[in-house]
């Protein structure tokens, strides 16, 4: 195998498996950009992943080629909905956000296997999708001398869609007076305030938003990753987005740069057959890379990364 076709098969792979960690490592900077601590990204993952994977085997025959697009969609919305518990509880009730976010955590798994069970006759995950997302060579571009082959032949067309909507948000969150106010809830809502910013709204929104990129992740993971849904159709993934987002400092685009590397990380067992000098390692311990990798990462960054101000702090409306 050439170099060329060595570097375009790893490169294919890692955008496959940072998909769904982009879009998760965006939601997770929405929220505690707006001062909302969201651990529970795990499951709303989980529930986009659910919610996406009975969509498409419903609708398969409806709506073709573009059902699993829709189904990222649907994964999104029912994503946002159960982020709606963590968003009550947090900016409303004013619960400990770190717990609250650990209930949706548990919530989840239970919730949708159950379901699963119910939808279909006791089995424990779902039947496999016919029509996953899969991966795409982009016409035109795959014409460019040695790049196009590398980026964009066979390549994930949802992961270059991530990127884009990654610098969407960085755009939104810096250079529109809708993120300068999201971001000043999230630095002094005391300060937002008295300015006549709803702080309530914008952590609700904040939260909302979280919710709806975060059940977009896990439905990317189930239709181009695992392609059905099943208790370890995310094993993890939510808390390596969590570890994205503090790696690229609550950043969208640092967040972006970061769930590459995870994602990088995580395709090691497909691709480390084509890296000179791994080819001979255990297969183990690339299984175990991933996980490792974000405990590493936290403990070297947590300290060191700073976030919004008021993160993790829940605000009272002074009369």
């Amino acid at each position: 195998m050439n170099l060329t076709t060595t570097l375009m098969t790893i490169l294919s792979t890692t955008l496959v498996y940072a998909a769904p960690l982009i879009f998760t490592a965006l939601g997770g900077t929405f929220s505690e950009r707006s001062g909302i601590v969201n651990v529970g990204l795990e499951g709303m993952m989980i529930v986009g992943a659910f919610s996406s994977s009975v969509f498409t085997l419903n609708f398969a025959h409806t709506f073709g080629d573009a059902t699993p697009w829709i189904s990222l969609l649907v994964g999104g919305a029912f994503g946002c909905l159960f982020s709606a518990l963590h968003a009550v509880a947090t900016v409303s009730f004013r619960a400990d956000h770190i717990i609250s976010g650990t209930v949706l955590n548990m919530m989840a798994p239970a919730l949708c296997v159950f379901l699963t069970r119910i939808f279909y006759d006791g089995k424990g995950q779902t039947p496999e999708i016919d029509q996953g997302l899969g991966t795409k060579t982009i016409p035109f571009l795959v014409n460019i001398p040695f790049f196009g082959k590398v980026f964009f032949t066979q390549t994930s067309l949802v992961a270059w869609f991530a990127i884009i909507v990654a610098v969407i948000c960085w755009y939104i969150l810096y250079r529109t007076g809708f993120g300068l106010r999201l971001r000043s809830v999230g630095e002094n809502p005391a300060a937002a305030d008295t300015l006549g910013i709803n702080v309530y709204k914008y952590r609700y929104i904040g939260v909302l938003i979280s919710g709806f990129l975060g059940g977009l992740g896990g439905a990317v993971m189930a239709q181009s990753i695992t392609l059905s849904f099943s208790i370890s159709t995310i094993s993890g993934q939510g808390f390596m987005a969590l570890a994205a987002m503090i790696f690229g400092k609550w950043n969208p685009l640092g967040a972006m740069g970061a769930a590459v590397f995870f994602g990088l990380a995580q395709s090691l067992p497909i691709i480390g057959a084509y890296i000179p000098g791994l080819a001979g390692v255990n297969s183990v311990w690339f299984q175990i890379a991933p996980y490792l990798i974000t405990i590493i990462v936290l403990v070297l960054f947590l300290g060191k990364s700073v976030g919004p101000a008021a993160d993790g702090e829940n605000y009272i409306k002074s009369k």
